[in-house]
C-alpha cells in the first residue's frame, strides 16, 4: 500500500470486515450533559473538571484523558471533545484525527467506543482524537448536522460556517497540545464523511488525508490548494447514501447524493492519481482498489463491502449509551 495511506491508516483506517458493522441511525442517544452554558459534563469517572484561563493555553493537556471544550464561532456556541491517549508525551508531536459524526448524531455518539472504537484506536496508535459537534438547534447539541455542500438539513439551510469552525478546532487543539501539524487527518460517518470531503476541498492546507465512511462528495465547487489522499469506505447495499447515487430508500433528507463512482473519479482527477486502479485487498465480502499517485499527486483508494448497509466497518452493533465522561474545560 502507498506510503501516504500507510500513514493515514495508522490513525484513520477501519478494520476491513464484511460482517462487522456499527449500527448508525438518525436518532442518536448521547451521554448526559451538564447545564452550564460553558462547562459541560463535569461529573464522571475522570474526576473533577480541568480549569484554565479563558484563552486556550499552549500545551494545555498535562495528562492523558478526555476533555470537553466550548467556544463561540459565527454567533453560535460550538463544542468539541478531545481524547489524549496514555502514550501522549508533550515533548513529542502527536498526530491528530478529527472524527465527524453522522447527520442526526453528535460528538458524544461519535466518541463512543461501543460504536466506533476510535478511542481504542487512539490508544493503540498514539494519536489525539478530536470529536467536534455539528450544528444543532438544541441546547444539548443533539441531532446535529454539518454544512457539507448540498447536505444536510438545518446546517445547510442556515449556511453554517462549518469549514471555519473545524479550522478553528484544529488551530485550538494545536495550541492546547503538542500536535504534528503535518499529520492532521479527518474521517467521518455519512454527513460527517461528506464534511470531510468539503474540508479536503477547502482546507487542504491543514488536512493531510481523509477517510470518509458511507458519505460522498456533495460539494459544487472544489478547488483544493494541493492534493489530499483519500481512502473511502462504502457498502454496496447502503440504504441511506446509495452507492450509485441519488436518495437512498431510507434517507431522511432525500438529497440527490453524488454516487461513489463519481466521487472517486472526481478525486482521481483532483489528486492527479492514475485513472487505472489495482486491487490491493481482496477478502470474502470486501475489497479495496487503489489509484496510485502520479508525480506531484496523491492516491485515492476505495474499499467496498458487499453488506453492512449504512454503517461503520469494524464497529460494534451495540446502541447502549456510552459510559465515557469528559472533563470540561471552558474556553472562548
Amino acid at each position: 500500500m502507498d506510503r501516504q495511506f500507510r500513514e493515514a491508516g495508522d490513525v484513520a483506517i477501519c478494520r476491513r470486515s464484511a460482517d462487522a458493522h456499527a449500527d448508525h441511525g438518525h436518532s442518536h442517544r448521547s451521554t448526559k450533559r451538564g447545564t452550564h452554558p460553558h462547562v459541560r459534563a463535569v461529573s464522571g469517572t475522570f474526576g473533577r473538571a480541568v480549569r484554565q484561563s479563558r484563552r486556550s493555553k499552549r500545551h494545555a493537556y498535562h495528562r492523558p484523558g478526555d476533555y470537553r471544550f466550548t467556544f463561540d464561532h459565527g454567533g453560535l456556541r460550538r463544542e468539541y471533545l478531545v481524547h489524549v491517549p496514555r502514550s501522549y508525551d508533550p515533548k513529542r508531536p502527536a498526530p491528530m484525527l478529527v472524527a465527524l459524526h453522522g447527520g442526526g448524531g453528535d460528538a458524544d455518539y461519535q466518541a463512543s467506543d461501543d460504536k466506533y472504537r476510535l478511542i481504542s484506536k487512539s490508544e493503540q496508535a498514539g494519536f489525539i482524537a478530536v470529536f467536534p459537534n455539528g450544528y444543532s438547534r438544541f441546547r444539548s447539541r443533539v441531532l446535529a448536522t454539518w454544512n457539507a455542500g448540498s447536505c444536510c438539513a438545518a446546517a445547510v439551510r442556515n449556511k453554517v460556517d462549518d469549514v471555519g469552525f473545524l479550522r478553528e478546532v484544529i488551530r485550538r487543539v494545536e495550541r492546547q497540545a503538542r500536535v504534528d501539524s503535518s499529520r492532521v487527518f479527518m474521517t467521518g460517518m455519512s454527513n460527517g464523511a461528506m464534511m470531510s470531503y468539503r474540508m479536503a476541498c477547502e482546507a487542504s492546507d491543514i488536512v493531510r488525508a481523509i477517510a470518509p465512511v458511507a458519505g460522498t462528495d456533495n460539494t459544487s465547487n472544489c478547488k483544493p490548494a494541493k492534493p489530499v489522499p483519500v481512502i473511502h469506505f462504502h457498502a454496496v447495499n447502503d440504504e441511506m447514501v446509495n452507492f450509485n447515487g441519488g436518495p437512498g430508500p431510507n434517507s431522511f433528507t432525500q438529497v440527490d447524493f453524488t454516487s461513489v463512482p463519481s466521487t472517486l473519479a472526481k478525486w482521481v482527477a483532483l489528486n492527479r492519481a492514475t485513472p487505472e486502479a489495482r486491487r490491493v485487498v481482496s477478502v470474502s465480502g470486501a475489497h479495496c482498489d487503489l489509484h496510485p499517485a502520479m508525480p506531484g499527486g496523491a492516491p485515492v483508494q476505495l474499499c467496498v463491502t458487499e453488506s453492512g448497509g449504512h454503517s461503520w466497518p469494524g464497529g460494534a452493533t451495540s446502541r447502549a449509551a456510552s459510559s465515557r465522561r469528559w472533563r470540561s474545560t471552558p474556553t472562548t
